[in-house]
Parts: structure tokens; sequence; C-alpha cells
């Protein structure tokens, strides 16, 4: 069973092997509440998941430890088992998810594991990763439904109420529930009156859909950017916890992510992937009930391949209205282009790119349409711009 005695057993364990991470206020982040952000996308491995795999590796048999270890991850499990199987003389095979991110992938295999990539999603690469454990004896290291690996995730529950102790709340990513099960254990058994809430991505639900069905039970597909928690059923244990011990879990959209990965670069110049960032994007959004509350963010992950970090970047500006993109129809004659630019700047706007197309059967022979890109201030500024063309006589295109 999990215990208080065992989550404090892998903080001993852990204390050479971890790093006890930042608690930062920031101020910015909300008008209603006070957040704080615990930087677990600044632990060893850019992930808290090296507390859960390092634990439960810590504590496998002399015969197990022969054999070797197995897991399965989107990625920063992978790294987490890579790094302690490594460190202690144990060889590792990780099965990945064939779209995991590059910089992931690669990470893993430098942190001395060998990997095996499986078609499809974390589910799929869990499958093969069994099949592999029972054909060769490794030692499997769930990245979720374990108790050892939940006790060294609430690890960082304990760290929480030593560095605010008057937390009011606490707020967690949530894919298969390891990191939350762990986190709400310890918050509930020395703080019970604070809140612990999870944040899922709609569309990878999972633990939503488990906690309204009164079972875990498979999603037909798990969909999102935060590929982190991309995980289409929940576990039984960790089921069981976020029953007893979670006050609430919600969802958030990917555009929401995106924005509050933005908004942690800007604001408090942290990078961190779309798993990491849910908590962030739940206060930001408002979905979760923490007006006038001490709330800690837990930032669990920064592991983002940086391909996607600039079409999330593209996302998060358009989402908050700091980009926009806007098609006028044109009469095709000199002085047009000009026109429209003497409007657009005297609103204040920055035209960052300009696309032209005179070719187009559904319009006038003497008509072209002009596609603006707009660096913009936020939502009412474009439509101010909006209106100011309008006003002028010009026709957009919606």
């Amino acid at each position: 069973m999990l215990t208080l005695d065992k989550i404090y057993h892998a903080k001993y364990v852990l204390k050479d092997v971890i790093r006890q991470t930042d608690l930062i206020f920031a101020p910015q982040m909300s008008r209603d509440c006070e957040v704080y952000l615990k930087t677990e996308n600044l632990q060893i491995t850019g992930s808290f998941k090296v507390r859960g795999s390092a634990y439960k590796i810590s504590q496998l048999s002399a015969e197990e430890k022969k054999k070797g270890v197995i897991a399965c991850s989107a990625g920063n499990h992978a790294q987490g088992v890579a790094m302690a199987a490594t460190k202690s003389g144990i060889p590792s095979l990780i099965c990945l998810p064939d779209g995991a991110p590059i910089s992931k992938v690669e990470a893993t295999k430098r942190y001395g594991a060998q990997v095996e990539l499986v078609k499809g999603v974390y589910d799929d690469a869990y499958a093969r990763a069994l099949q592999l454990k029972e054909e060769k004896g490794y030692a499997f290291i769930h990245p979720f439904d374990d108790e050892d690996v939940i006790a060294g995730q609430g690890t960082i529950g304990l760290e929480i109420l030593e560095q605010l102790d008057d937390v009011d709340a606490v707020i967690v990513p949530v894919g298969g529930g390891g990191l939350i099960s762990g986190v709400a254990y310890a918050i509930k058994c020395l703080r019970p009156e604070c809140k612990v809430y999870g944040v899922q991505a709609a569309g990878a639900a999972s633990m939503v859909h488990a906690l309204q069905e009164g079972k875990p039970d498979a999603l037909p597909a798990a969909k999102t950017i935060a590929d982190g928690i991309a995980v289409k059923k929940s576990g039984e244990l960790t089921y069981q916890l976020c029953r007893d011990y979670v006050d609430e879990v919600v969802t958030v959209t990917d555009d929401e992510v995106s924005s509050a990965i933005l908004t942690l670069i800007e604001q408090q110049k942290l990078i961190a992937e779309g798993a990491g960032a849910v908590a962030v994007a739940a206060v930001l959004f408002n979905k979760v009930p923490v007006e006038g509350k001490k709330v800690v963010c837990l930032v669990s992950g920064g592991n983002i391949d940086v391909t996607i970090l600039s079409r999330v970047i593209s996302r998060g500006l358009l989402k908050a209205g700091r980009s926009a993109d806007i098609t006028v129809e044109l009469v095709d004659k000199p002085g047009q282009l000009t026109a429209v630019s003497e409007i657009v700047a005297s609103a204040g706007g920055n035209v960052v790119a300009v696309y032209h197309d005179r070719a187009d059967l559904d319009t006038d022979i003497t008509a072209c349409y002009l596609r603006l890109v707009l660096e913009t201030r936020d939502h009412a500024h474009v439509e101010e711009i909006k209106s100011a063309l309008a006003a002028a006589g010009y026709r957009l295109i919606q």
C-alpha cells in the first residue's frame, strides 16, 4: 500500500539523485489569485519523471537489477528510467511511440538506454513493453500505475508543503495519474484542507472519463499537443487514488495550452512542454475555483521539441490576439496596398507578411485578394483594425 512513510523514504533515497526544484512566485500570472510555479521543468532530465523511476529502480532486488529493466513512455519517463538505470549500472530498454518528439528519443539514447519505436501512441508502446517483459524477463518500470513510482512522485507534494506551508490549492497535470496520485496523497495526509485539482488535455481526458464512469476505461483515441499526458487509459491504482484524494479533474484545449506555454516564456522565462503547461492553462482560463487563494501550478516538464515549440508559439499568439490573419478584397489597381497599409499602421498594427492573389473564379475580373498577417496587441486591437478597414470601404473576407 501507498503510505506517507513510503513517500518520506522515497525522499530520503532520492536526496542525492534529484534536484529539489524551486517554487517561484509568479505575480503577473493571474489577477484573481496568488500563483506559484513548482518548476519540475528544471529537474534533471527536464521532468518530474526521474523521481518515480529512480525510486522504483532503487527498490528492485539484485536479481531483477541483473536482468535489466524495460519501460514504455511518451518520452519523459523514458529519460528518467534511462538515467536512473545507467547510474545504477543496469541495462535498460525503452519502448516509445513512434510519434514521440525526436528530442525526447535522442535524449533517452544519450542517457544510455536502448530504444525501440512502436507504431501508435503510448498505449501501443505499453503493450509492446509488456510483451518484451514476458519474453526477456526484464523488470517492468510502469510510468504511473505502481506504488513505488507514485511514492517517488509524491515527494513533490512534500517539497511544496515545505516551501509554502499555507498553500490553498495545488494544480497538477494528469496523464495516467501517477504524478497527481502521489502529490494528492502527500498533501491530503499533511494538509487536508488544501485543494488538489488535476488538469488533462481535452483530447486525452482519460482520468475525467474514468471518474465519470466509475472505472478506468480506454478512450478510442488520445490526440493533443501535450504528448506527455496523451494516455488513452488511466491506471487502476491511480484511478482509486484520484477518486479518494483529488478534488476535481478539469480539461484544457490545445489552444489554451499553447497560450500557457507562451505566457510562461514571456512572463517567467520558463520553457514548458505541453503537458507541463496544462496547470497554468487551467488558471489562465479560469477552469478551477481558486479566486483569492494561494495556488501552486506544477510545471511538470520542459522537454519540448523546438520545431513543435515554434508552432505552439504561433498558436499561442493567435489565441491571445497577438497575431491576426486578415484578407481584404481590392480593386486591382496601383496604390491599393499603400492605402490598406496606412490604415493598418495608423491603428497601430504591424504587417509581418503580405500575400496577393488575382486568380479566383468567384471574384470580379478586376478584383484581387490581399491577405495580411499582422502583429497586434490583443483581440480588441484586431477588431479595431478590421473596423477601420471596413469604414474605409474595404470588404473583409471571413
